[in-house]
């Protein structure tokens, strides 16, 4: 084993075990949890998106969130890169953020954010319950308990928890709760929703949105990908996507299969007896997700470098 990924696998363990105890009572007491038969979510059009980060805006304004480094209508900031090469990913500072890909079919931009999940894994992994499934669908976030074991941002598969780091004595975890205080309780959609000029995005009951995508999938032959991403993916998404190129163009993991990251500890964990499984089942389990979205990302980067415009 490498150093690169002997420290990767430490990193896992390290920050896996103090969830431990209590991913083993989640599994037995999530075994057939499947999110809320009438919850809400949103369905993503990608073909209609222009990417002209209005989204972003409503966002910043309805979380009170900081003026961005660059304005909303500088759209610059799609040629950004990390330092790896990655797209921009959410902040403390950005909830949501939209990224241009270059794909065989032209520019198509792509909104990023939480995506809710219906058996959350970030919730799973935090052992003093920070977050919650409501539900309407959202998963949300409560600052007050938190203590900044980053665990979440391990778990979850599409790399959405962003850790704040402006303040040393307040170690907080922020991330997109789909507006639940200030409209989703209320029965209205997420302010990015509202305010998009495009209706790219369609809030409702999802069972209604995965109609809506099939129906839209079936009617217009040729325009989408058959497949509707976000509806079985890690045991399925309160957002979900129609797109008219392949998932991995766009920035999507189209390796996470549809079984929960929770089914696989459930079945690891369920081998040998509890004292035995503890600290090997953490090391494992979280080195090699945490190896499963490195290998991911990898080959994300080499089909956007490999497609050309």
């Amino acid at each position: 084993m490498n150093k690169l990924n002997r420290r990767k696998f430490l990193k896992g363990g390290l920050l896996g075990g103090a969830a431990a105890l209590t991913m083993s009572r989640k599994a037995a007491a999530s075994e057939s949890f499947e999110g809320y038969p009438d919850s809400m979510g949103v369905l993503v059009d990608l073909t209609r998106c222009i990417g002209c980060r209005t989204c972003e805006a409503a966002c910043n304004h309805e979380q009170n969130l900081p003026a961005p480094d660059k304005p909303f209508n500088d759209y610059s900031v799609f040629d950004e890169r990390g330092p790896e090469g990655q797209k921009r990913r959410t902040t403390e500072k950005a909830y949501t953020v939209v990224n241009r890909y270059d794909t065989e079919k032209g520019p198509v931009f792509r909104k990023f954010q939480c995506n809710h999940c219906q058996e959350p894994t970030c919730l799973t992994a935090c052992f003093v319950n920070a977050y919650t499934k409501t539900p309407e669908g959202a998963v949300i976030y409560n600052p007050k308990v938190c203590v900044g074991c980053r665990t979440c941002m391990v778990a979850c598969p599409f790399y959405v928890p962003a850790y704040s780091y402006s303040s040393a004595t307040n170690p907080v975890v922020k991330k997109c709760i789909m507006c639940y205080d200030t409209r989703l309780k209320f029965g209205r959609p997420p302010a990015c929703v509202e305010a998009c000029p495009q209706e790219v995005m369609t809030f409702g009951k999802r069972k209604d949105l995965i109609k809506l995508g099939h129906e839209r999938i079936r009617n217009n032959p040729g325009k989408y990908i058959d497949h509707l991403y976000g509806e079985t993916e890690v045991g399925g998404t309160s957002w979900m996507y129609l797109s008219g190129v392949d998932f991995n163009q766009v920035g999507f993991d189209t390796t996470l299969g549809n079984q929960p990251i929770l089914a696989n500890v459930k079945e690891f964990l369920a081998m040998v007896p509890m004292v035995l499984t503890i600290w090997p089942a953490l090391f494992t389990g979280f080195h090699l997700l945490a190896t499963r979205k490195e290998a991911a990302k990898e080959e994300q980067n080499k089909n956007e470098k490999g497609v050309k415009p």
